[in-house]
């Protein structure tokens, strides 16, 4: 595997998000259940606030791409995001109750959102078309990479302070600051951003008109999944509830994200040279089936095996909507079509969150995956409308 023709901005992207999520990973891989067990938070709770925080980053993402479009600008805004999501990871130690703790998910999403639809872009300003695949999914790997290592290394420090979370949380504050460190000194922008900058307000009629077909059925496609494919709290809470300990559940996100963080550039690779609607096609059955092991799922065992498939849908799909996504919308409007993108994902991620935490309450475990796994095969009957075309720049 080389990653030779790929910029080298490419990688350092994707060193940056692994340490972000290296740090927010060792928070969200026991957030859940310090929510349940030391607060008192329902279920229902834990979907809403989930829910609210990647809504939050998705409207953010918006106004970003926007702002990135008619700047002309990328970078800054990256750093913006970044480093305010750096500043808030302390919130969690300090959180006593669960408003507190639904405020510093707010304001740590407000970072996600501002970073998000310019990084994505900006992956697509200094990638070639017949490249974009791996390189999404190459920064995908490398997200991945720091989503298992920090449940791992929450785990370690978990069995070695006796459960003592807010240790946990205090420590993950250091790796979101490296991440700060490595955009200032590693992260450049061409100089053609700044010439395709909008001359006027990006967000107008007519260049809603500029976003081809193609994007809006991308976009379409994209909100129906989304609500096959809620917060993955509900995969720690199903471990929790089949009797894994607390001090191990995040084993759950380290099984999910290691088979995703060793997927996704395979992947990219392969939706750049085959066909990219069978690529989403399989990505939908993995999720079918992970849902399904989820849902019957007797023992902690088999709860992971679900964890494993969901983790090789998100290697399949999530790269490959990003390269989508760059290829249907024009060069000088990738930020906004970002935002939108994003945008109507986080709406519907936020629907699915309440919907799960809902049948949670409601019908236990078991409905909530076999809910997810209905909203998979109607996403998978409307794959037909999507069309695969490569931009020529």
């Amino acid at each position: 595997m080389t990653f030779s023709k790929l910029p080298k901005g490419v990688v350092a992207l994707g060193l940056v998000s692994l340490f972000m999520d290296l740090s927010s990973e060792m928070i969200h891989s026991l957030l859940p259940v310090f929510l349940v067990t030391v607060l008192g938070a329902s279920a229902l709770s834990v979907g809403l606030i989930e829910g609210v925080a990647e809504a939050t980053a998705s409207i953010a993402k918006v106004f970003s791409g926007v702002l990135s479009d008619w700047i002309g600008r990328r970078k800054p805004l990256v750093l913006l995001g970044y480093g305010l999501a750096a500043l808030t990871k302390p919130l969690f130690p300090l959180a006593n109750g669960i408003g507190a703790v639904l405020m510093a998910r707010f304001l740590d999403r407000i970072g996600k959102g501002i970073r998000g639809a310019p990084r994505d872009a900006l992956i697509a300003d200094i990638t070639q078309p017949e490249n974009r695949g791996a390189a999404y999914g190459l920064r995908q790997s490398m997200d991945t990479v720091g989503a298992f290592s920090g449940p791992l290394l929450a785990i370690v420090l978990m069995t070695a302070t006796h459960g003592n979370f807010r240790l946990v949380f205090w420590v993950a504050v250091v790796p979101a600051f490296v991440c700060v460190l490595l955009i200032v000194f590693g992260v450049e922008e061409p100089d053609s951003m700044r010439r395709a900058a909008q001359t006027g307000f990006p967000v107008s009629r007519a260049n809603m008109r500029r976003l081809p077909p193609q994007f809006w059925w991308v976009v379409a496609f994209t909100a129906v999944l989304t609500l096959a494919r809620f917060s993955e709290a509900f995969l720690l809470l199903r471990a929790e509830s089949l009797g894994l300990s607390v001090s191990w559940v995040p084993m759950i996100l380290i099984v999910m994200n290691l088979v995703y963080a060793a997927s996704a550039y395979p992947f990219g690779k392969l939706s750049d040279n085959g066909s990219r609607r069978r690529l989403l096609a399989c990505g939908i059955l993995f999720l079918i089936v992970s849902d399904l092991l989820l849902a019957l799922a007797g023992n902690v065992w088999v709860a992971g095996a679900g964890a494993a498939m969901w983790g090789l849908h998100m290697g399949a799909t999530q790269g490959l909507l990003s390269a989508l996504v760059s290829d249907a919308a024009p060069p000088d409007l990738r930020g906004t079509a970002f935002g939108v993108f994003n945008l109507v994902s986080g709406v519907f991620l936020l629907a699915a969150s309440v919907i799960a935490g809902a049948l949670w309450s409601v019908g236990g475990p078991a409905l909530t995956f076999y809910a997810g796994a209905a909203f998979s095969c109607l996403a998978l009957a409307g794959l037909k409308s999507i069309e695969f075309k490569k931009r020529v720049e």
